[in-house]
């Protein structure tokens, strides 16, 4: 990477937590994307690029760094992701160092596939937060409770800290995505779950994360992983049971039962309604499906 464009890519990934409240797992995923697009860019130009060699860049050389990600086995949403990197890290220096972005900015992202969530359905989810007589298995089904009862993201449960989590438990203040934050509701089934992990654990949750490992530092997300896996092997569920999908089932379950999609765009932490309307789509799928199934005029 030559030395001056190097400094300049440094100074403007440290500012992206602090300026622009990035959160640091799209930080990294910026970093990586942008030094994917800079390597690309010294063999694909036969020398690592300055900012005039940035500037002469054209639409062409953009088209042909994508093209060599998706041979490197990239999916459209990933490339759309690293072209959004390369086009913030491009803005940044048009802005402050002279360098004409227009190459980057003509081109489009790649088209991704929409699918539809598959959300965990009602009794699997249900049965995944019955927890054993050990502790960490008290833990996992607090924590499932969470992503199921309160829409959760993985992220979110396992980054809640004991000052987080008051008691009684009526409402927890989550920070999600790009630092923005919302305010979610716990409903009792679900405060008393989180108050037996509380009672459960070997540890003073005193201060520090509130779900614990084994060895008492942070719960980690392929934990919750792991967990899931294990239900979804004794339930004979298919591989599109994750945590997320509780996130999913939660959503789901409420729109179908007669929930508003603001309310839920708001408890989702959703920026824009349009992310919440394809639950819309799941739940009209269920309606298809028992329409064929039920309905003597059904076509089979």
């Amino acid at each position: 990477m030559e030395p001056g464009v190097a400094k300049l890519r440094a100074a403007w990934l440290a500012g992206l937590t602090a300026e622009r409240g990035l959160a640091s797992n799209t930080a990294t995923a910026y970093e990586h994307d942008t030094r994917a697009f800079l390597s690309f860019l010294a063999v694909h130009l036969g020398g690592a690029p300055d900012l005039a060699a940035l500037s002469a860049l054209t639409p062409a050389d953009v088209r042909a760094f994508l093209a060599a990600r998706r041979r490197d086995g990239l999916s459209a949403r990933s490339l759309g992701r690293a072209l959004a990197a390369v086009r913030t890290m491009m803005g940044h220096f048009e802005r402050h160092h002279g360098v004409n972005a227009a190459a980057v900015r003509a081109v489009s992202a790649p088209a991704k596939p929409r699918g539809l969530p598959r959300p965990v359905p009602v009794r699997e989810a249900l049965a995944m937060l019955e927890p054993g007589t050990d502790w960490t298995s008290v833990r996992d089904a607090a924590v499932l409770s969470l992503l199921y009862g309160c829409g959760l993201r993985v992220g979110e449960a396992t980054g809640l800290d004991v000052e987080d989590v008051g008691e009684p438990l009526t409402r927890l203040r989550i920070r999600g995505k790009g630092g923005k934050e919302r305010d979610v509701p716990v409903v009792p089934k679900v405060a008393a779950m989180v108050s037996r992990y509380r009672e459960a654990a070997p540890f003073a949750l005193t201060t520090g994360p509130f779900f614990r490992g084994e060895k008492g530092g942070r719960l980690s997300p392929r934990m919750v992983q792991r967990a899931v896996e294990s239900w979804r092997h004794a339930l004979g569920l298919p591989d599109t049971a994750t945590p997320h999908a509780l996130r999913h089932a939660f959503a789901s379950h409420i729109l179908a039962q007669g929930g508003d999609l603001r309310a839920i765009q708001t408890l989702l932490g959703h920026a824009r309604l349009s992310t919440t309307q394809v639950y819309t789509a799941v739940d009209d799928r269920a309606l298809l499906t028992a329409w064929r199934d039920a309905h003597p005029r059904a076509v089979r």
